[in-house]
């Protein structure tokens, strides 16, 4: 088999995002010059057209439901702190906001196209505020609709442009819905509630007098429902066993496409209201891949785009007819040249914990050592963590998931107590005091590998980005005798330091997860790895954007420096052009490369 270096799989091209003009052009993000930017088609495997050239992100379009213009969200340098865009047909740029301090938060087009909503921080940098503007302004033109006191976002303009759709974010499982009379600035409070309840996936129906979202209100999964104006919640679908991820709603035909979630893989289901809980079904459409979201509808809800990926399937948006469900790929985003049957499908595994529950992962054996075939206990594994930790590891592509693959490593994939798709108890179950609950799941996944013949039990590193990150410094000062190698991409070292220079806006919804500054600062440090680094005794490698919002680079200056300090071996690489995460191509190379030279070396 023919071996490709690491910066051809992280050359693996992605399209994704779209959104469709009144005349039916489809414009999309595409990362073919290294970053997401815009492009368009006016028809499928056509020759795309580039609409922004610039070095940052771009990371969403709308286009106006009545004009060939659409607006785009870019932030600088991983910064966070996006702002708005206005691209005319023309290909005139316009700024919309101009606030570089303040972040914004796309809220939708009225449905004249003559205004947008969109919240922002600009008052007060902690939480979020409420805006129209018109589509013409700029900069301090916009009103002031509603001053929040906490994460407020906008869920769009009410179908005949007079009220919004607002959801508030106490936590990640814990919301509520409102609405907003824009003229008048009544806001109507629709989902008072105990304890945590999740309101997601929100948006306006077709009467205008009511709101589809889906919520674990009266289930352990989530569940899509219809919440009236009145705050009546009638259940619409529901599974026992998965959650149904989210909808997406044409206000004005009452067509819709819902997602279930069956362990990470989707199901999308097709229909139309025929009325307030009833559907009727179409056929499933016939998409590649296992996962597919970001639905856009096409003019008159005759068809939509969805982005479709999964671990065989690189990203490109597919076009789908809504009353048949046929599906015809439009993007051409591509594989760099690296034939899509080298590619390699996990299989979902579940593996018994300390306390006896099942944990379910993603397992990817290389070739050679597939189904044990072959197998003398040889192959290295990268036990690689998601972050969130309100996430789950699904098997979407990953170009360097795929390398490491190709070079004899396995990939231990496991969605740890906390990660969603398991239903509401299953999130909670590392909450704040449980916190190293999850890590014992990690412990649990080690020894369910050291059981398995094709793998090495003294080769197995632990990687992860984000919580990850956290995880991956917790797993090797928990478990020192585990792990050959860790490598922590912008992770917490420390829950102290980390919630008191996260971003303003970020503190309160962190707290709720991980614990308070003032109510839990002594469990806080006592389970930060930065108070237990004597204990690490595999090498470490850190990663990190100068200018993370959400994890501040000090958290790997100190884990990297202490570290170091006790003899551990320690490799830090920060980019600064980054944010939290590597995004841009040639820096995710040049940082990937580097683990890799690192794994080469200890592993």
């Amino acid at each position: 088999m023919t071996a490709y270096d690491l910066s051809r799989y992280l050359n693996v091209r992605s399209a994704y995002g779209s959104s469709f003009a009144p005349d039916g052009t489809l414009a999309f993000l595409m990362n073919t010059t290294g970053v997401a930017q815009l492009w368009s088609l006016t028809e499928p495997h056509g020759w795309p057209e580039q609409l922004t050239f610039y070095d940052d992100t771009v990371s969403f379009v709308d286009f106006s439901p009545e004009r060939q213009e659409l607006v785009f969200g870019m932030d600088e340098g991983g910064n966070e702190r996006a702002q708005l865009y206005r691209l005319d047909a023309d290909g005139r740029v316009h700024e919309l906001t101009g606030m570089p301090d303040a972040k914004h938060r796309w809220g939708g087009w009225s449905p004249d196209g003559e205004r947008f909503a969109f919240a922002s921080n600009r008052r007060d940098k902690a939480v979020f505020d409420i805006y129209v503007q018109d589509r013409a302004a700029t900069g301090d033109d916009a009103d002031l609709v509603w001053e929040g006191d906490g994460w407020l976002s906008v869920g769009g303009f009410s179908p005949d442009g007079e009220r919004l759709l607002v959801s508030e974010a106490h936590s990640s499982f814990d919301q509520d819905i409102y609405v907003l009379d824009i003229d008048s600035g009544d806001l109507s409070h629709l989902t008072p509630h105990e304890g945590k309840v999740r309101y997601t996936s929100a948006s306006w129906g077709p009467d205008g007098d009511s709101v589809y979202l889906v919520t674990d209100a009266e289930s352990d999964t989530l569940e899509l429902a219809r919440l009236s104006l009145d705050g009546d919640l009638d259940v619409v679908r529901s599974d026992d066993q998965w959650n149904i991820d989210g909808v997406a709603l044409d206000e004005d035909s009452g067509r819709l496409v819902y997602s279930r979630n069956v362990d990470g893989y989707n199901e999308l289901t097709v229909g139309e209201l025929t009325g307030p809980t009833t559907i009727e079904t179409f056929p499933t459409p016939d998409l590649p891949g296992g996962l597919a979201g970001g639905v856009a509808w096409g003019p008159n809800a005759e068809r939509f785009a969805v982005s479709v990926t999964g671990r065989r399937v690189n990203t490109n948006v597919f076009v789908v007819e809504t009353e048949t469900g046929e599906s015809e790929q439009w993007t051409a985003a591509s594989t760099a040249g690296i034939p899509r049957e080298t590619f390699i499908e996990p299989e979902v595994v579940r593996f018994d914990s300390f306390d006896g529950r099942e944990i379910p992962a993603l397992f990817s054996l290389p070739d050679g050592a597939a189904n044990g075939a072959g197998a003398d206990g040889d192959t290295p594994v990268i036990v690689d963590i998601h972050g969130g930790p309100e996430s789950q590891r699904r098997p979407s592509f990953s170009g360097l998931t795929q390398y490491f693959l190709s070079r004899g490593y396995a990939v231990f994939e496991p969605n740890v107590r906390g990660s969603t798709g398991y239903g509401k108890a299953y999130t909670h179950l590392d909450d704040v005091e449980k916190r190293l609950d999850s890590v014992k799941d990690l412990r649990a996944g080690v020894d369910w590998l050291h059981a398995h013949p094709a793998v090495d039990p003294d080769r197995i590193v632990a990687m992860g980005g984000s919580y990850g990150g956290f995880m991956v410094l917790a797993a090797l000062t928990e478990y020192p005798d585990l792990w050959a190698a860790g490598v922590d991409v912008v992770g917490i070292a420390n829950f102290v330091t980390f919630l008191e220079n996260t971003g303003d806006w970020r503190r309160e919804l962190r707290e709720a997860e991980y614990g308070s500054l003032d109510e839990d600062r002594e469990f806080l440090e006592s389970i930060s790895p930065i108070n237990n680094v004597d204990r690490i005794d595999a090498p470490l490698f850190v990663l990190h954007g100068a200018n993370d919002p959400r994890v501040p680079v000090g958290e790997a200056e100190q884990i990297a420096e202490q570290a170091a300090e006790r003899g551990v071996p320690v490799e830090k690489l920060v980019f600064d052009d980054e944010g939290h995460g590597i995004s841009k191509r040639e820096n995710r190379i040049e940082a990937y490369t580097a683990v890799v030279e690192f794994l080469n070396k200890h592993v």
